[in-house]
């Protein structure tokens, strides 16, 4: 049998949020605000792949405002939330929907973004487990495990030799220890992706270092 692990009430009862559901709304807004960072600029475009559960009540729970929401960077608590689709509409960002509600998922409250600027684009699929926390199973068609629930930092770079390790460098040098690590890259020598979950939230010192390193596009940490 399997026992859950919970650090706080909060993991049971989830965050402060707008809506009726910590899995349909502040889960979603979640997964939004993970594709909102790392994609790192406005998009264009929009494409909300919603299974089971968050296919069957996304309206009614409000779990399409959410996902916007996140999209356009808000937080679970933002009182913008019930106006994301205007508010992207009128910045010219194009939303789609594809319910899929009989097929089958990694979990029943899974969604697949794909999201498209002019001059690039990105798919990540996420799922909200309940109490607001979330998922990220994949990246970009590569399978990944990151809970997100754990601190994280999310770095888009240049594909260039020795990233990584200028990246590893400052987190040893301030004894910030790697727990979980995945890259994965659009093109040989095109962007590329690292997300690294860590054991250390007193990262201000190294997260300077890194912002500072050459050849970074964005950089972003989930404590």
């Amino acid at each position: 049998m399997r026992h859950l692990k919970f650090k706080s009430v909060f993991d049971i009862m989830g965050p402060v949020m707008i809506g009726p559901s910590s899995s349909h709304t502040a889960g979603a807004v979640r997964i939004g605000k993970i594709v909102h960072s790392i994609f790192g600029e406005q998009p264009t475009e929009v494409e909300f792949h919603l299974y089971q559960s968050f296919a069957k009540t996304y309206r009614g729970h409000g779990t399409d405002l959410a996902l916007v929401a996140g999209i356009l960077g808000m937080e679970t608590n933002d009182p913008r939330i019930p106006d994301s689709l205007e508010i992207a509409d009128k910045a010219g960002i194009k939303v789609f929907w594809h319910i899929h509600k009989d097929e089958k998922a990694d979990h029943p409250n899974t969604a697949k973004i794909i999201i498209k600027s002019e001059t690039k684009s990105m798919s990540i699929k996420g799922i909200s487990i309940g109490g607001g926390n979330i998922q990220v199973t994949e990246l970009n068609g590569f399978d990944v495990a990151l809970n997100m629930n754990t601190p994280t930092l999310i770095i888009v770079h240049q594909d260039l030799p020795g990233m990584i390790a200028k990246v590893t460098d400052r987190l040893s040098k301030h004894d910030i220890n790697i727990a979980q690590m995945n890259v994965t890259r659009e093109n040989a020598g095109e962007k590329a992706i690292m997300i690294i979950e860590i054991d250390s939230r007193d990262v201000d010192q190294a997260l300077a270092e890194i912002k500072a390193i050459d050849n970074l596009h964005n950089v972003n940490f989930f404590g």
